[in-house]
């Protein structure tokens, strides 16, 4: 089998009452309109399938008033994967919208940092500004994984399958980490909230829901140093990625194909 793999970013819901001041600390517009996407992604190889991160189901949606236009799993069954059927799930870190849907992935090793867990589940949660990301339930179910022996803990770099590695990187959460996958077009970076949008790294604008400043930074540079360029790197919401990006469908924006070139030039 090649190690060269197919990659999708499947969009599940959206926020478009943001402003400029959601996005970024250091930014002299703070009103401007700032929407963001709610992505998903899936990583294709043959008949192998690597969901990353798993967004947030419906009752995490009523819990916190946020719009769901897909349920993330239905939008795999679209794409011929079942959810019940995925056996790796990579999940970034453990916020709301990138870990609240375990339960739709019952037979799935969660491939996650220790430092995400380690953080996840103790002292700092007992703050709410730091527990504000993060949906006790959510992380009931990651220790309930662990405890049925369905998590793989890495410490900095794994290789989670010939041509797909993730990265530790911190900073927005303790154990956030990207994933640098091969494709066709070379080594394609999904930031996930490493940068939540291009121009967080692009002008070094940090996203406002900080750990480590000093990670968040060097995330930054991280980022370029896993992409083969700085069109490689996808970050987690920026609704550009669909205008950059070729549509898998016509009709339809919201799956975008991402080892395809973009359809112009990003940075």
């Amino acid at each position: 089998m090649s190690d060269e793999w197919e990659v999708y970013a499947l969009k599940y819901a959206e926020r478009n009452e943001r402003t400029r001041s959601d996005s970024f600390i250091m930014d002299d517009d703070h009103v401007s309109p700032h929407p963001m996407d709610y992505f998903i992604w899936l990583l294709k190889n043959g008949n192998q399938s690597i969901v990353v991160d798993t967004g947030y189901d419906r009752e995490e949606a009523e819990r916190r008033d946020r719009a769901l236009i897909h349920h993330p799993a239905d939008l795999l069954e679209g794409l011929g994967v079942s959810s019940t059927g995925v056996q790796t799930v990579i999940l970034t870190h453990l916020h709301y919208d990138h870990a609240g849907d375990l339960k739709s992935y019952p037979n799935a090793m969660l491939h996650l940092q220790a430092a995400e867990m380690a953080y996840a589940t103790g002292p700092c949660m007992c703050h709410d500004h730091m527990r504000m990301p993060f949906t006790g339930e959510h992380i009931c179910d990651a220790v309930l994984a662990l405890y049925s022996g369905r998590v793989d803990f890495a410490e900095g770099v794994r290789e989670i399958a010939p041509g797909v590695e993730t990265h530790l990187v911190g900073g927005h959460s303790r154990g956030l980490q990207a994933v640098r996958v091969k494709t066709r077009r070379g080594w394609v970076v999904l930031a996930s909230d490493t940068a939540h949008y291009y121009e967080n790294f692009q002008k070094q604008k940090p996203f406002p829901i900080v750990v480590d400043m000093e990670n968040v930074l060097r995330g930054y540079r991280k980022l370029y140093d896993l992409g083969d360029s700085a069109n490689h790197i996808i970050p987690g919401h920026d609704p550009l990625v669909r205008t950059f990006y070729p549509s898998l469908k016509s009709e339809d924006d919201s799956i975008v194909v991402l080892h395809a070139d973009p359809k112009s030039e990003i940075a």
